[in-house]
């Protein structure tokens, strides 16, 4: 039987056209602000990293925020992760990103305009033929208002994926202030500014990824309804359901 979601969850037109294309190489997605002569284009998609998550409870959200900042110098206990409602098998999983690139001018000088334009944890190599949002274990689907989307929020336009049975150990070190930075010391740097934290007694990780004002976690299923792929679009490129 083909799987069907919670029509109140589901990928409208647009957002499941957005999707699919951010992952396919050649693809237009829009054009350039104020420009509609260049497009953005699809340049590629990169593995920058695996994540290795035992408990199969997954955080997405912003390894921090200016909030926890207060609270940790203070000793005041940090807000909880946004973990995702549904679970993942136990396991480790490809991270990848997909760059566009969409050439600008601005005051007389050219930029490449490369962006990030989704971020995806690989469930599986199985099809995807549907998408929809991917709830908290905060959120109630009963009280989501018409055209809302959930998301979590990025102070610092800093998204991850983490474990959460070792949320603590591995998002402590963003709130350590080195050099008058707020940034993880000891860190495992990544292609393109991405980091992963381990905490190596739980065989679990933290990679970050960037996220422009937070972002939106899609969850892809197969047709029999198994998850496939759970992909954040944030910023600019947040696809409307």
């Amino acid at each position: 039987m083909k799987w069907v979601g919670d029509a109140r969850l589901a990928a409208g037109p647009e957002a499941a056209w957005y999707l699919e294309a951010a992952f396919r190489p050649g693809a237009h997605l829009g054009t350039v602000y104020d420009d509609p002569t260049t497009p953005i284009v699809v340049t590629g998609i990169e593995e920058v990293a695996t994540l290795r998550v035992p408990s199969g409870r997954l955080v997405v959200d912003a390894p921090w925020d200016d909030e926890d900042t207060w609270r940790y110098e203070r000793g005041v206990p940090t807000r909880p992760p946004r973990e995702l409602a549904l679970r993942i098998p136990p396991g480790t999983y490809r991270v990848e990103i997909a760059w566009t690139a969409g050439p600008y001018e601005f005051f007389g000088e050219q930029f490449d305009g490369v962006e990030c334009a989704a971020t995806r944890l690989n469930i599986s190599d199985e099809p995807v033929v549907g998408w929809e949002m991917g709830l908290g274990v905060d959120d109630d689907i009963d009280r989501l208002a018409p055209g809302e989307e959930p998301r979590f929020a990025a102070d610092h336009n800093v998204g991850c994926f983490a474990d959460a049975g070792a949320w603590t150990t591995l998002s402590a070190p963003f709130r350590t202030c080195v050099g008058g930075r707020w940034e993880p010391r000891g860190s495992g740097q990544l292609a393109d500014g991405c980091e992963r934290i381990s905490d190596e007694s739980k065989q679990a990780d933290l990679v970050t990824f960037g996220a422009e004002s937070g972002g939106i976690v899609w969850l892809g299923r197969t047709e029999g309804g198994d998850l496939a792929a759970i992909v954040v679009t944030s910023g600019l490129f947040g696809a409307k359901a």
